[in-house]
């Protein structure tokens, strides 16, 4: 199940250099909350270059003698980048945390919490992005783009990062069903993450071309759609799984298309929707680059926002 994400612009694709490397691709996470200064956990706030968030918390449980269970992250940051994001650690562990300073690593600041930071504790990603090669006949339809974005935000697709280089949705399908064996629990968390996450994006490519159909410059709704907020502003798409609701009506004969009873994983509902915010952008004429900046809800892909804009997919 290879599905291409489509968007909403009708432009042609158009051509620059995107790579993600630690001066191109900046991220900066956004705290869910403020931290009280007081409390049984340390908070590092960290920079780190060539580390995937795995290999970040490898490095602090080897370096200050704590278990990987003890330390808390907020949300998976790129390796291929420039990132900073929060950790805890219990306090009693906090004394050596210089340690951590090195070529790839560096600790920024540091504060006291109450509570060990939890998987989604973050409200978002701050990105500086720089594009290279940009043709300047093509900045009037990239200005037009990053307006639509602006105005009416664009599909949340799961990014290529989530599904791996080698994974495909065979070999998901294999462990979901049992027909393959993994040792390696991290390992089948992101297959069955990824299997979730083929449905999803499969089902937002046809309700995103429906939409199109209709010639609506946002997200099309239909009767049964589920919403993630009280305002009804928010649609959401199935990550197939148990305990979980379905649509109805309309919109779930199109959702039962793209749906999987048999996985034995909770399902959840994601938005299928986002508006990103604080879009800033800055042509630098003597080089041909675009400097961007802009902000994204928690569960949303830069790389989305580069693929909208150039209205092509990068890999898959």
């Amino acid at each position: 199940m290879k599905t291409k994400r489509i968007y909403l612009q009708e432009h042609e694709p158009i051509d620059f250099n995107f790579n993600q490397n630690k001066y191109d691709f900046i991220v900066e996470e956004i705290p869910l909350y403020q931290f009280s200064n007081r409390g049984n956990f340390f908070i590092l706030k960290i920079k780190k270059q060539f580390l995937s968030t795995w290999e970040l918390i490898k490095t602090i449980s080897k370096e200050l003698e704590i278990t990987e269970n003890l330390i808390g992250y907020a949300g998976l940051k790129d390796k291929n980048a420039t990132t900073t994001q929060y950790i805890s650690i219990p306090l009693n562990k906090s004394r050596d945390y210089k340690r951590l300073n090195g070529k790839n690593i560096q600790v920024l600041e540091t504060y006291q919490h109450n509570q060990k930071i939890k998987i989604g504790d973050l409200n978002g990603n701050k990105f500086k992005i720089i594009l290279k090669e940009i043709n300047e006949v093509d900045l009037p339809i990239i200005y037009q783009t990053l307006s639509q974005i602006q105005k009416n935000g664009m599909p949340n697709y799961f990014g290529y990062q989530r599904f791996g280089k080698d994974t495909t949705f065979e070999q998901c399908k294999n462990i979901v069903y049992g027909d393959e064996f993994t040792i390696d629990k991290k390992l089948k968390h992101l297959q069955i993450s990824a299997y979730q996450s083929y449905f999803f994006n499969a089902w937002l490519a046809f309700r995103v071309g429906l939409s199109k159909e209709n010639k609506s410059k946002k997200f099309l709704q239909l009767d049964g759609d589920i919403f993630l907020d009280r305002e009804k502003k928010i649609i959401s798409g199935l990550l197939v799984g148990r305990k979980v609701m379905r649509a109805k009506s309309k919109a779930r004969e199109i959702e039962e298309q793209f749906d999987d009873m048999f996985i034995h994983e909770k399902g959840l509902r994601r938005a299928a929707w986002v508006i990103p915010q604080n879009i800033k952008n800055k042509f630098i004429k003597d080089k041909n680059w675009l400097e961007l900046e802009f902000v994204l809800s928690k569960s949303s892909y830069a790389t989305v926002f580069i693929e909208n804009l150039a209205n092509k997919n990068f890999k898959y």
